[in-house]
């Protein structure tokens, strides 16, 4: 998320993939406070769940870890951005997506990538 301060992903006002699977689940529209809680949480929980399954897969695959973790921020923004949350109908196919959304989501998962290889080397070494 400080990546997307620098690289924001949506500036036309539209509703936050997490905001609008939070929206879906409830079946109701989030307002003002609700909309950030549901934002912030979902978002971190899945990043969390997602680092903790790539350091674990990084254990038995090494290779996985491939640019410092940023061919697996890359690679999780095509199977969720550019893939499942289009199917989801929580965001826009890539192709209708704008330029610079495409591009923050790519550069932010990226980065994502990368501090999460770095937290995992960090961990391993105190292990």
């Amino acid at each position: 998320m400080a990546a997307e301060q620098f690289f924001p992903p949506r500036t036309d006002g539209r509703t936050p993939p997490p905001v609008a699977w939070a929206e879906q689940m409830t079946n109701r529209r989030l307002e003002g406070a609700e909309r950030q809680v549901a934002h912030k949480t979902i978002h971190f929980l899945f990043g969390a769940l997602a680092g903790a399954a790539y350091g674990a897969l990084v254990e038995f695959e090494p290779s996985l870890a491939a640019w410092r973790g940023a061919a697996f921020g890359v690679t999780l923004n095509r199977i969720t951005h550019e893939w499942l949350l289009p199917k989801m109908d929580l965001s826009a196919e890539p192709n209708r997506q704008p330029t610079q959304e495409r591009i923050s989501e790519w550069v932010t998962h990226a980065v994502y990538g990368v501090a999460t290889d770095t937290t995992r080397r960090m961990v391993r070494k105190r292990m």
